[in-house]
């Protein structure tokens, strides 16, 4: 069987076509959801809420007064997050929090099972760009009477915004291959769409080799725009 036959006999190619479509719509969506969970969760866990601070000096609720509810809750949900499996997290989204609710679509599934994994990874990323600038930025800033809010988002975001953004994209060329395993769950992603041309032509290599040289392709397109993004912010300096 020829290499045209394995993917456009029967139209087979369709099925590529329909998990490449897939695999971008799941990546795009469960990257705005890791993007906005992501920048929140980074904000508690640096934030200076301290609700117990008359207790400073107290003989046993002393500890208390350091005590910052915001930051202990970021800091639980992105140690479990990051100590536990991207899949474990997939099935548990599907078979326990929607296996009660019917026709819920795969994507959005898939979309937030990976939005929740993708922002505990950019909440750190986050985080780490923002505690890494000067602290007198934002001294300087609330020294001109600006407030906590107005100072990170006019001044330290944008800062970090470019420190960060290799990493960023390394997070979402990562979370772009993640979707290879939507397959646990039945979506129609790449790698089961090879799997299905596998099955009807009972050829390997070709079907893996086309998925994989996809996936070569797409992450190689978003390192390109990352390395022209990095380019101009450097020119804006």
């Amino acid at each position: 069987m020829s290499v045209w036959e394995i993917f456009f006999g029967n139209n087979r190619y369709q099925y590529m076509l329909e998990g490449l479509k897939f695999s971008l719509l799941v990546t795009a969506f469960a990257a705005v959801i890791g993007i906005i969970i992501g920048l929140v969760v980074a904000l508690l866990r640096i934030t200076e809420f301290k609700p117990f601070k008359f207790l400073k000096g107290k003989k046993y609720l002393g500890r208390l007064a350091d005590f910052n509810p915001f930051s202990f809750v970021a800091t639980i949900y992105v140690d479990i997050i990051r100590g536990t499996p991207s899949v474990v997290q997939l099935m548990i989204m599907h078979t326990v929090i929607f296996g009660s609710v019917k026709n819920v679509p795969k994507l959005v599934v898939a979309g937030l099972a990976f939005g929740i994994n993708s922002g505990a990874y950019v909440a750190e990323i986050i985080r780490a760009g923002i505690q890494g600038l000067d602290k007198g930025q934002m001294e300087a800033a609330r020294s001109l009477g600006m407030s906590y809010s107005m100072a990170m988002y006019y001044i330290i975001i944008p800062q970090a915004i470019k420190n960060i953004l290799p990493a960023l994209v390394s997070e979402f060329i990562i979370l772009l291959k993640e979707t290879s395993i939507v397959g646990f769950i039945g979506g129609m992603d790449l790698l089961r769409s090879a799997n299905i041309i596998i099955s009807q032509t009972y050829r390997a290599f070709e079907p893996l080799m086309a998925v994989a040289l996809i996936y070569l392709i797409l992450t190689g397109i978003f390192t390109k725009i990352m390395r022209i993004v990095e380019r101009r912010m450097r020119v804006s300096d």
